[in-house]
């Protein structure tokens, strides 16, 4: 990505000096208020154009068993993604959230499964949990983000669960961020702030594209 052009609606409000906490902080309440101004009309368009990239990943396209996440309505949509999975055969885990940052997991089932079962959740699937090491089962992952930049630096929401979920992936498993086009940064130019325990992606899917990081 190295000389690629920056795009203009890119935020990036990180200055020399500050503290990684800190910048991943400002860029986050950046990326959440561009994300908030998205038309409607744009975010139904991306989740169908999501749902075409991911599919046609290779290893989504063979995998038996996936580990997707149910959007919330500013981000990259995945419920058409869900259906197409699960349309061709494929086993689709999805967070389910404990007390704090338990972590866990059960099978979707349909849309019609799918509910906010607490304030503030995204929706889950009401069936059976099935312990957080069911992660270890899926062929490949695709994990929410703010952010990704071309080293692999993830941009998450700041609650720190998705850097505990994927230590419990099989090495080797292919973890896929989807984003916006706009939210893929050049490590070079606009490198993303990144801690210790913060866990790297393989991959970066958007409505435009998909690439190997």
């Amino acid at each position: 990505m190295k000389g690629a052009r920056i795009p203009t609606s890119q935020p990036y409000p990180v200055q020399a000096g500050m503290n990684t906490e800190d910048a991943k902080e400002e860029l986050r309440r950046a990326i959440r208020a561009a994300r908030n101004n998205r038309p409607a009309k744009q975010r139904a368009t991306a989740a169908s154009a999501i749902a075409d990239v991911v599919s046609a990943i290779p290893e989504v396209a063979e995998a038996g068993v996936v580990g997707l996440y149910t959007s919330r309505d500013t981000e990259p949509g995945t419920g058409e993604l869900m259906r197409q999975l699960a349309g061709r055969g494929a086993r689709v885990l999805l967070p389910v959230l404990g007390a704090g940052l338990a972590r866990d997991w059960a099978d979707y089932t349909g849309t019609d499964d799918l509910l906010v079962r607490a304030p503030g959740r995204p929706p889950e699937p009401g069936g059976p949990t099935l312990g957080q090491d069911a992660l270890k089962l899926a062929d490949v992952v695709i994990a929410p983000a703010l952010a990704v930049d071309s080293a692999g630096v993830r941009l998450g929401q700041g609650g720190g669960w998705y850097d505990r979920v994927l230590t419990h992936v099989r090495p080797g498993t292919m973890v896929v961020a989807v984003v916006f086009p706009e939210e893929v940064y050049d490590a070079a130019e606009r490198p993303l702030p990144s801690a210790r325990h913060d866990i790297r992606v393989g991959a970066v899917a958007t409505p435009a594209d998909f690439r190997r990081l």
